[in-house]
């Protein structure tokens, strides 16, 4: 039993649990200061939601590190199904559209709390495109597979975009794109993937792109005449600005506490970063999530299971690519379309969510540990090398 206990702690990634709860506590102190000033002197209900979300998801993680990967790479069906059927449920009566963005009904009502599928379908996606993937392996060329793999990718992405939620549709496709790419796609594959989404570029501008849609990447152009869609882009840049170098301090900041900034919980996260710890403070942040995607990364890489390798380069690509965008939202070099930045930003769904991917991870380095070699000496064997 001793030994059992001790077998359980050390296959344990300290080294990336501490890292991500380091980055969980700055980004709770982050959503604690910028719902301060509305607070009258109690505890946010943004921040209390995030740090219980880290709780229940650090649990579910250590649990899920314990499962086998030919487990949840057989049990495939399921995730598949359950990854449609939230969807589906989302674009159902008990889908509701968040305050501030009334084209998108991404949450599912459940009268007690607000949960947002895309999240945890993300996960069930990259555990799914992983099988898919290893099942094809040294074959990931051939064209009946390539359209195969392709289709698997667009199943999700589009029914994400039919709910309204263009940026997590943008995150499924860098996640597919980066697993199929490591999975040893052909360069022709890729040329030929970027000619046609170039080509649809026009399509959907034209046939598929609201007004107001548009307007979210023409402002980054020409920002004074949507002055009404640049306005939380503007207001996020200012509050960046006058951060400094090192920050007007917690809860000190004049635009974070004035509320200037909409939605400065969540998807604008980035701007009370750097207000209220400044310039440094951002580096930090920045640093952290960079350190944790490597990590995670590498730990694939060292990784015997082939699957595992491709779960944790699909969760690093996730993590990356919604920092990519979150962060370009802030600095008005990409549009607006609703991403939160990892660790950092509201959100008890997005926090949980990310947690349970994260147990991916944390198998994979319990799958390298069980596997580490032990040291053996050979007796008796006669070879020409031996003296």
């Amino acid at each position: 039993m001793k030994n059992s206990i001790i077998h359980f702690f050390k296959g344990i990634d300290w080294l990336l649990l501490i890292a991500c709860l380091l980055t969980s506590a700055f980004g709770s102190i982050c959503v604690y200061s910028a719902k301060y000033s509305t607070a009258n002197g109690g505890i946010p209900r943004d921040a209390l939601v995030m740090v219980i979300a880290v709780a229940i998801g650090l649990v579910a993680a250590i649990f899920i590190s314990l499962f086998d990967y030919d487990i949840l790479c057989k049990l495939w069906f399921i995730w598949a199904a359950a990854g449609v059927g939230l969807m589906l449920l989302v674009m159902s009566p008990l889908g509701v559209a968040p305050p501030n963005r009334p084209d998108s009904q991404v949450w599912l009502d459940f009268g007690f709390l607000y949960f947002q599928p895309s999240e945890l379908v993300k996960v069930f996606f990259i555990i799914t495109f992983s099988t898919h993937l290893n099942l094809v392996k040294n074959e990931v060329n051939k064209p009946l597979n390539v359209l195969l793999l392709g289709i698997h990718a667009l199943i999700p992405t589009l029914l994400v975009m039919k709910s309204g939620d263009d940026g997590s549709a943008a995150v499924f496709i860098c996640i597919a794109l980066v697993m199929i790419f490591i999975a040893g796609l052909n360069w022709k594959y890729i040329a030929a993937g970027i000619v046609l989404v170039l080509a649809a570029i026009p399509l959907l501008w034209f046939k598929f792109f609201s007004d107001y849609q548009k307007q979210r990447f023409l402002v980054i152009f020409n920002p004074d005449e949507y002055p009404d869609v640049a306005y939380q882009q503007n207001r996020g840049l200012t509050a960046i600005s006058n951060g400094g170098f090192l920050g007007q301090g917690f809860t000190k900041g004049l635009y974070t506490q004035g509320g200037s900034v909409p939605v400065n919980e969540s998807d604008m996260i980035f701007t009370v970063v750097c207000e209220e710890f400044g310039l440094l403070g951002a580096l930090v942040a920045i640093g952290l999530i960079c350190f944790i995607t490597i990590h995670i990364i590498r730990t694939g890489k060292k990784s015997a299971d082939w699957a595992a390798t491709l779960m944790c380069y699909g969760l690093g690509a996730m993590i990356g690519a919604q920092t990519i965008i979150n962060l370009a939202m802030c600095l008005r070099v990409g549009p607006v379309i609703g991403i939160t930045l990892p660790f950092f930003s509201a959100g008890g769904s997005a926090t949980l969510c990310l947690y349970v991917g994260l147990g991916l991870a944390f198998g994979a380095y319990r799958t390298n540990y069980d596997q580490k070699p032990k040291n053996f000496r050979l007796n008796n064997v006669n070879t020409p090398f031996r003296v």
